[in-house]
């Protein structure tokens, strides 16, 4: 079996916990995961003060081959993806091919922007859910309906990367690694 293919998007000041656990745990359940920054530059500086380098650069990247599309939240890291049209684009077209999309956070909104979330269970940061145009709102912490996945913040990353991993590879694997980072014992 080939590895699957995803790309997490940031921006100056997505959350840090939100972006790179899923980072962490889909590269340690060997996952290809990109970084990619929708900046000019490889450089992003995350909403709690550290400078970092992307893989690569969205206009410099061909996402052909993704398997699954994720957005972290963070502010004002998800004013920034919301605004960049480029990702809107990608987004729209992989998500009516019927593409897999994960946002974590204040992230969903951008889902919910995009009409996805109309018809569709969802969650998201509770300071956000009334922006949140969706079927059904929980207060789960990770969210699946059909090709999209929701969850709520930092303190839900984990389970996010957790869940991502399961879509991806399996729930045995997921639990693996749960337990490897002491998550599940």
């Amino acid at each position: 079996m080939s590895k699957k293919k995803v790309y997490i998007f940031l921006a100056d000041g997505f959350e840090d916990v939100e972006g790179l656990t899923v980072v962490d745990l889909l590269r340690r359940a060997e996952v290809d995961i990109s970084t990619v920054s929708i900046k000019d530059t490889r450089q992003i500086t995350t909403s709690r003060g550290i400078t970092l380098f992307t893989d690569c650069k969205f206009m410099e990247t061909d996402f052909s081959n993704a398997d699954m599309l994720v957005i972290p939240g963070g502010m004002p890291g998800t004013r920034y993806l919301a605004a960049y049209e480029p990702l809107l684009e990608l987004f729209r077209a992989f998500y009516n091919e019927g593409g897999k999309v994960a946002a974590i956070c204040a992230a969903p909104t951008i889902f919910s922007a995009l009409g996805f979330l109309k018809e569709r269970k969802a969650t998201c940061y509770p300071g956000m859910a009334d922006q949140l145009d969706c079927g059904e709102y929980l207060e789960d912490p990770v969210v699946t309906d059909g090709n999209v996945t929701t969850s709520r913040g930092v303190g839900t990353a984990i389970p996010f990367a957790l869940s991502l991993i399961g879509q991806l590879v399996s729930e045995e694997k997921a639990a693996e690694i749960g337990r490897s980072i002491v998550f599940y014992t």
